[in-house]
């Protein structure tokens, strides 16, 4: 770590962070990282030189314990610590202590917009003036050499090289990735996107994310090619990185030997094993037709990786007319027999955890969540530290989301907390963040 001080700046190279992902209510950093902080604001860079946070430091600052994050997709994020919930806490409804709050509609269920808040609008303008002033000062004053390497790594990653690079990314994989598995949140959504298939199964009508293709697996050549561009592009910063996502939506379908060649190629490629973070993580989505369908030797293999890997299934309802309303072609027998599958797993192996999705509406009938609290009592004792279950608030219009007015929220929040002191499973809301 340099230290230096540069006209009442302070500037810290390759910050060692946390090497562990731990949930705390203040802002804690992760891996190694470079910093400029100044009288009222803490910026953040990856190793690559692009910013990463923000944080205020004045009286003015909504919270002292909240901050910007910028995504590899190029989103701002406002990390929000409770102000936004005032009904139970943050960390009862999606288990952190903050609340990603995202640019794009999603998650509206909190009718809270923080950008809105000028104080929060002043720090991208801060940020803006921070470049032209760094840029002013490395032409003139006499800056040490690794000084000036750090800030001319800066200056290459620009608004537009930014854009640009971010797009570069999607161009990767083939696609942006519209949605991140409810899981990431233990890695703060940081993870390495490597797409292995491609299209859904059921097309259900609700779904705001997912693609309109038929499924379709990618080929061993396309996903090593993947891997080879992702490495190049990570670069210098692969280090900050110990989860791997195998994408998109239904990973699961792509089958035993796809998904462990995926996952063992970029295990080696990305060097998870040398991560400034420890313990590698990873994520899949999957169908139901493909849990029920996955065999013994998946899960055998998959657990002989050193991975704690997160799969998570869209279940959505146990009630047959809630299942014909939103479009999706399984029965209830189905249904249970899967969640049936995911609590055998979850007991059987200790480096994997299946989790599943529901869905919460107004829209709902009763019976939706008669049955839902059925299934959850059906949960043994010994189930209760793994398998989450997340519920999904979903709008009448979900296609094109609006905030919701407060009534709805205390309702959809009040039948989410009946369902959450029902289950023996942890209970969260599902929160929707894209790549």
């Amino acid at each position: 770590m340099i230290s230096y001080s540069l006209n009442n700046m302070a500037i810290t190279i390759e910050k060692e962070g946390a090497s562990h992902f731990t949930k705390a209510g203040y802002p804690m950093r992760f891996g190694k990282y470079s910093e400029i902080r100044t009288s009222e604001y803490e910026f953040q860079f990856n190793l690559k030189g692009e910013i990463k946070f923000i944080r205020g430091l004045n009286v003015n600052w909504p919270h002292p314990s909240e901050w910007l994050k910028r995504t590899d997709g190029n989103d701002w994020v406002f990390y929000s610590v409770g102000a936004v919930i005032d009904y139970k806490g943050i960390i009862d409804c999606v288990g952190e202590y903050y609340l990603p709050c995202l640019i794009y509609p999603s998650n509206s269920l909190w009718g809270f917009n923080p950008y809105t808040d000028p104080n929060v609008s002043k720090a991208f303008v801060a940020w803006s003036q921070l470049y032209a002033n760094l840029y002013e000062m490395q032409r003139r004053d006499r800056i040490p050499p690794n000084i000036r390497d750090f800030l001319s790594l800066i200056f290459s990653n620009d608004e537009t090289t930014l854009h640009k690079e971010s797009k570069k990314l999607h161009s990767i994989i083939g696609e942006r990735v519209s949605v991140l598995p409810p899981d990431t949140r233990h890695v703060e959504y940081e993870v390495i996107p490597l797409i292995i298939a491609d299209g859904c199964l059921y097309h259900c009508n609700f779904c705001c994310v997912k693609s309109p293709r038929g499924f379709q697996a990618r080929s061993e050549e396309n996903i090593l090619e993947q891997i080879r561009q992702l490495k190049a592009f990570y670069d210098c910063n692969l280090g900050n990185y110990n989860a791997l996502f195998l994408g998109n939506h239904d990973a699961l379908g792509a089958g035993d030997e796809r998904i462990c060649m995926a996952a063992s190629e970029a295990l080696g490629a990305f060097e998870f094993g040398n991560s400034y973070i420890k313990n590698p993580v990873l994520f899949l989505f999957g169908s139901v037709d493909s849990l029920l369908k996955a065999e013994n030797k998946l899960f055998r293999n998959l657990s002989s990786l050193p991975f704690y890997t997160y799969i998570n299934i869209g279940l959505e309802s146990a009630d047959a007319p809630t299942l014909a309303s939103i479009n999706k072609p399984l029965k209830i027998s189905v249904i249970r027999d899967a969640f049936q599958k995911m609590l055998a797993i979850n007991q059987e192996y200790g480096n994997i955890e299946i989790t599943a999705n529901f869905l919460l509406g107004e829209q709902f009938s009763p019976d939706h969540y008669q049955s839902l609290a059925e299934l959850l009592r059906s949960v043994p004792d010994s189930s209760h530290s793994k398998g989450t279950i997340y519920l999904s608030p979903l709008m009448d219009n979900q296609k094109r989301p609006t905030i919701m007015d407060s009534q709805k929220r205390n309702d959809l929040l009040q039948s989410f907390f009946e369902i959450k002191k029902l289950n023996r499973l942890p209970t969260y809301l599902y929160l929707i963040q894209r790549l």
